[in-house]
């Protein structure tokens, strides 16, 4: 219970545009970055340097968000770091919707024929508690669609550029992050979540209870994304001692609660949820911060840290349930498998769209 208790009241955030570094000459995506948490991150990589794409399915929302990210200028203590690029990136308009499977691979194509490389992946974007019935483009309840399917499938796409941007670039420095909740933590039932409840014929009634199943479903295919894609190989072993920290070869796949936050994420809510809930809700930038720490900060390492969970406002989840990290483990690590269950899962349902 402490650990969700201190989920509600974070301690102050430790990476913010007050001392973030430059992020020149890195290529990022946020999914969802219109609005809300993606809208703040995109606002602080932009200023910082990065080369953005925003991915969404609505370009005129998009470019309006992309008009008020250029005309805003960098708080007062981000402009007098030292460590900040005094001159702003470029930010790009990706088009993409996850509860569609046919347009993911068109966005990673598009993606591609601009870049050749991918330094982060912030699988941002989300829906929670649409109306009860609400199907992806493909007949998918909507959550698990467009918070783990999409998601999924995105990923997988781009992790041909992720691996080759990480054979040159600092030792996980490359990564993608996902998007949990607090509710995985307070709701999750034994094992995280239970499989036959994703049978369309036996969905779960409870909208809440498929945002949760989508959420925790985000952990298990960080911590699967960590075991694919985390090893750091090497096609022969090195005769001289490796320098600038780049042994590469790996990324660092982690998830991340952003925090309890005011964003249109909760529009569909009884409104009696968010009259209750208002007093414990942050600001959308406060879930920036807790993305930007996932994403960039220089204590998450390969060896310990492929998926793991980052809670507001930036650090380490500081008491994981058991049940919980062992359904990350297959059955011959201790585990029971749960994670590699669901990922086999999702892998069914997308495979015809690679």
């Amino acid at each position: 219970m402490g650990t969700t208790f201190s989920q509600f009241f974070p301690p102050a955030p430790t990476l913010t545009e007050a001392n973030l570094p430059s992020q020149k000459g890195k290529v990022f995506i946020v999914t969802g970055g219109a609005s809300g948490v993606g809208l703040e991150l995109c606002t602080l990589l932009y200023h910082a340097g990065g080369k953005v794409y925003l991915a969404g399915r609505s370009e005129p929302n998009a470019q309006a968000a992309i008009s008020r990210i250029k005309s805003q200028r960098p708080s007062s203590s981000s402009s007098s770091s030292t460590n900040q690029d005094p001159h702003p990136g470029s930010i790009t308009f990706l088009p993409l919707s996850l509860d569609d499977l046919t347009t993911i691979k068109p966005a990673v194509t598009t993606f591609t024929t601009l870049e050749s490389r991918l330094d982060i992946l912030f699988n941002n974007a989300g829906v929670s508690l649409p109306p009860r019935g609400s199907l992806s483009a493909q007949g998918h309840e909507l959550q698990i669609a467009t918070n783990c399917l999409g998601p999924y499938l995105f990923t997988q796409l781009l992790l041909p550029t992720l691996l080759r941007t990480a054979e040159t670039s600092p030792s996980g420095s490359v990564r993608v992050i996902w998007t949990s909740s607090i509710a995985v933590d307070a709701t999750a039932p034994p094992g995280g979540l239970i499989m036959s409840e994703l049978h369309p014929n036996n969905l779960p009634s409870s909208q809440q209870r498929n945002y949760l199943n989508s959420k925790t479903g985000n952990w298990f295919l960080a911590a699967r994304l960590a075991q694919q894609a985390g090893k750091r190989k090497r096609k022969r072993k090195r005769k001289r001692p490796n320098v600038n920290g780049r042994s590469g070869r790996g990324v660092l796949s982690l998830t991340q609660n952003p925090g309890n936050l005011k964003t249109n994420l909760l529009r569909h809510s009884p409104w009696l949820l968010g009259f209750l809930t208002s007093p414990l809700l942050y600001q959308a930038k406060m879930g920036a911060y807790t993305n930007l720490y996932a994403g960039l900060s220089e204590d998450l390492n390969l060896d310990e840290h492929g998926g793991a969970y980052v809670v507001p406002w930036g650090r380490l989840h500081p008491g994981p349930r058991r049940d919980l990290t062992e359904a990350l483990k297959d059955g011959g690590e201790g585990g029971t498998g749960r994670a590699r269950e669901f990922e086999e899962w999702c892998e069914v349902r997308v495979r015809g769209f690679r």
